[in-house]
Parts: C-alpha cells; structure tokens; sequence
C-alpha cells in the first residue's frame, strides 16, 4: 500500500507571531542604539569645535600680541569690544561681528572662528604701568552651534598676554 502524505509546508499563525514580535523587538533596539550613536556624535562635534575654535583664538591673539610693538586700543587701564595692535606699522584690529571674532588688517577682514561656532561676551583690557610693556587680559565665550538634546556647548575662555 501506498501512503500518500498531504504535507503542506508554511508558517502556523503561532510562528508567524512569534517572528514578528522577536523581529519588532530587534527593531526597537536597533534604533535606539542608532540614536543613541547619532547623540554621542552630536556631543563630541559641539564639544570639539568649542575647543578647536577657543584653543585657535588664544594662538592667534598670542602670535600677534607677541609681535606687536604696542596697542593702540584699548588705553591702558581701559576695557574695550575691540583690540588694537601695531605690528611692523601695520593696525591689527580685532573685534566681535555678528557673533564672529574678526581680524582686520592691511590684507583684508577674516572671521577667526569656525562656521560651527559663535562667539561672544568679548573684553579686552590693557594693564600695566606707563613705563613697562603692556598686556592683555582677552576674556570671550565661544558656543556651538551644533544642537544637542542637553543644549549648545558653550566654553568661557580667559587669557593674559603681554607684549615681548
């Protein structure tokens, strides 16, 4: 005799529901790693480009600070929004522009902070005595404009330089 088998291969309603809600779950996990992973990233750019641009700021002030021959503004004992230097008789001016640390000199106007960031809250304060060389306490807050879900980064820096 000849058994004929009727086998009809598929997935029961059991196993389909089990699929879905093991596949749902993976799902869910996955994605919150992906967020999570997309935070971290947001974080580390906005905490970066804060110091990228506040560490650049103290280089460039202190190159040119170094090489000055005086500054012209502000007097001393004053504070000022804008920093003025003489180097090799050219004016170096420095000053805040819609939230944009810039640099004037004979070749031009350049922003020195990045496109990530803004700067603000900028003071420059010459001290010293009338026979010494002078220097500069340079205070300014540099945020980031990277949106993270715990706000922008922002950073105060504070600096003293003198003249050589």
């Amino acid at each position: 005799m000849r058994k004929i088998f009727n086998s009809k291969r598929g997935f029961t309603l059991i196993e389909m529901l089990v699929y879905m809600g093991l596949l749902s779950i993976l799902l869910v996990v996955m994605v919150d790693l992906f967020a999570a992973s997309l935070d971290a990233q947001l974080e580390s750019q906005s905490t970066s480009s804060v110091d990228r641009d506040g560490q650049f700021l103290i280089s460039r002030l202190s190159y040119d600070i170094n090489r000055a021959q005086s500054i012209i503004s502000p007097v001393l004992g004053s504070q000022s929004t804008s920093l003025q230097l003489s180097i090799d008789g050219v004016n170096y001016t420095y000053m805040l522009n819609n939230s944009n640390l810039q640099l004037t000199n004979n070749n031009g106007t350049d922003n020195l902070n990045s496109f990530d960031s803004t700067i603000s809250n900028v003071s420059f304060q010459t001290l010293g005595n009338t026979n010494g060389k002078h220097s500069v306490r340079i205070l300014y807050t540099v945020t980031s404009k990277t949106t993270r879900v715990s706000g922008p980064e922002t950073k105060n820096f504070q600096t003293t330089m003198g003249l050589r």
